[in-house]
């Protein structure tokens, strides 16, 4: 079995995007998510997980230990039924179970963390469970990540396209092309930072030193596997790892936060590429007991 972490972490992912949309606001038209006052742009949380899982799922391909319970086209209760069969049961048994055994909330908990990933790192509110008369409640995940925000503010481009395949036969009869709307960046680059607990991972998941690894993993390479015309041209740049020497941490995390430093060089005026921006990391206003490497 491997090994529990045992040292609080925090990160930072820089990722950029090239004539493409990030992160689409359904409110919005689907246009790229933005700050309104400051014109800042914005991915959520929930879109970098999604990459994430995305990866772990296409790596591990439900390997035991390594499925998804978020996941497309997946009713939760699917995902539900295999803690069920774990326990030989079923959810018009679980009541009659319960009485016998007061410990089968936490068994099943357990054994949720145990057999998906995501579950194991990010943490989950199995509402379906309390449904069936369980109530494995809310697992808080170890690893959290923030919304990204871009260096600098972004400018949203509306584009006409055209296609010539037209959508009803009538429509055929009177015209040749069809008119239709994209939404882009030209460019941006967007930073995010994220927590991971030690003692959450101990107390609670499980979340192992393996899980970590191939955390990182997936974060390098959530875009790689992920390309659409949509999302134009994303990588990830950067992804710098701050390991403190205990469970509990050495410092606050904005002192590591702001230790990392990202602007523009100071000849450009639009950046359109990575190389306009320059990363510092300031090492002398980082704690000697805090290990910080750059996985990229």
């Amino acid at each position: 079995m491997a090994e529990v972490i045992k040292n609080r972490i925090e990160f930072v992912i820089l990722f950029d995007v090239e004539n493409g949309n990030p992160n689409g606001d359904p409110d919005a038209g689907n246009l790229p998510r933005m700050d309104p006052e400051s014109g800042y742009g914005i991915v959520t949380d929930v879109c970098l997980k999604r990459k994430i899982r995305n990866y772990v799922e296409t790596v591990k391909e439900d390997e035991p230990g390594y499925k998804i319970y978020i996941k497309q086209d997946v009713p939760l209760n699917t995902s539900d039924n295999t803690a069920y069969e774990y326990l030989h049961t079923n959810s018009a048994e679980i009541k009659a179970l319960k009485k016998k055994d007061p410990e089968v909330d936490l068994k099943i908990r357990d054994f949720m963390c145990r057999e998906f990933y995501d579950i194991r790192t990010f943490g989950a509110v199995m509402t379906t469970f309390v449904k069936a008369s369980l109530n494995c409640g809310q697992v808080r995940g170890p690893v959290q990540i923030g919304f990204a925000r871009s260096i600098d503010p972004i400018l949203s481009q509306e584009l006409a396209i055209t296609r010539i395949a037209i959508t009803t036969q009538a429509d055929a009869e009177n015209k040749t092309t069809e008119m239709g709307r994209k939404n882009i960046v030209p460019y941006a680059l967007y930073r995010a930072e994220g927590y991971i607990s030690a003692n959450l991972a101990r107390k609670v998941t499980g979340f192992s030193e393996t899980d970590l690894e191939l955390l990182w993993e997936a974060i390098i390479n959530m875009f790689e596997n992920d390309h659409s015309a949509a999302r134009g041209k994303m990588a990830v740049r950067e992804l710098i790892v701050f390991k403190h020497s205990k469970e509990l941490g050495d410092c606050p995390s904005y002192k590591l936060f702001d230790a990392v430093e990202v602007k523009k060089q100071e000849d450009v005026e639009y950046p359109r590429q990575y190389s306009d921006y320059i990363v510092r990391i300031h090492e002398d206003q980082i704690p000697e007991t805090v290990e910080v490497s750059r996985k990229i």
